[in-house]
């Protein structure tokens, strides 16, 4: 019976996010960031890979 069961919680990705990159940035660059995320209602993080996908279609 214990075989059978599965965890709960979110399931794998079959392209996991393992690498954390940290960046430093100006107060003036940080609130730039922050704001365009607000305005455009998404996270800073999804700011930034928009970006890094901007620079590979080129």
């Amino acid at each position: 019976m214990a075989e059978n069961k599965r965890k709960v919680g979110h399931p794998f990705s079959d392209n996991p996010k393992k690498n954390p990159v940290t960046i430093r940035l100006t107060s003036d660059d940080y609130s730039k960031l922050k704001e365009y995320a607000e305005e455009h209602s998404m996270t800073m993080t999804q700011v930034i890979m928009e970006g890094i996908q901007l620079v590979y279609s080129k």
